[in-house]
């Protein structure tokens, strides 16, 4: 028979087409493979961020949040505002020459939970603090639409009428100090009386009007 009209021969069990064959036709094999390789590429991609100090050592002038500041945390993560405001400058022309210089790991070191993201149903507020007065922003919050007409996003008035909680806010920085925040023990027994008196909206100006104040310029 010509050689051209042979027929090729039939993999052996031995053959690496026929075992490659037998792991794309099982699906549990398929399944743990693919969640190993996963694994190893996140790995790899995780732990030189983890070594490297730009990641893990705060830039200068960043330093755990104030008592106030972080009770206004507290609220603006509780209300859900990172549902549609990021706080990331990414490293986009049009993003920069809008925001300013881009956002940087060593910002975020005391952040838990990091603020990072591309959702931008609102504008990015990761160098929002001083562009805006104090009084801007309580009545920005109280009713979006008498400074921001176009503005879709809801008004929180409850937030003038809550008092922060100095109890709450003392426990939050001890426990922050546990997980490394460098707070000292006279910062947290005077927290009380940074809050006593305050409401949920004073707290959630302060954290604003805190927000990139030590980014790099440029």
């Amino acid at each position: 028979m010509p050689r051209c009209c042979r027929r090729p021969p039939k993999p052996t069990p031995e053959d690496p087409d026929m075992s490659h064959e037998k792991i794309e036709t099982n699906v549990g094999w398929m399944a743990i493979l693919i969640a190993v390789a996963i694994s190893f590429g996140g790995l790899a991609e995780i732990i030189p961020l983890m070594y490297q100090a730009e990641t893990v050592q705060p830039l200068p002038g960043v330093k755990p949040y104030g008592p106030l500041e972080l009770a206004g945390r507290d609220v603006y993560v509780r209300e859900g505002c990172y549902n549609c405001h990021s706080q990331m400058v990414r490293t986009l022309r049009h993003e920069t020459e809008r925001y300013g210089h881009y956002s940087l790991a060593g910002e975020s070191v005391y952040d838990r939970p990091f603020q990072w993201g591309s959702k931008r149903t609102g504008p990015d507020l990761a160098r929002v603090g001083g562009r805006y007065s104090d009084d801007w922003h309580r009545v920005h919050l109280m009713n979006p639409r008498d400074v921001v007409p176009v503005s879709n996003m809801p008004a929180y008035p409850w937030l003038a009428e809550t008092p922060v909680d100095p109890a709450a806010v003392a426990a939050n920085m001890r426990a922050l100090q546990r997980l490394g925040d460098p707070y000292t023990d006279e910062e947290i027994d005077g927290a009380a009386a940074v809050v006593t008196g305050k409401s949920e909206l004073d707290a959630l100006v302060a954290y604003l009007q805190g927000l990139g104040k030590n980014a790099p310029k440029g």
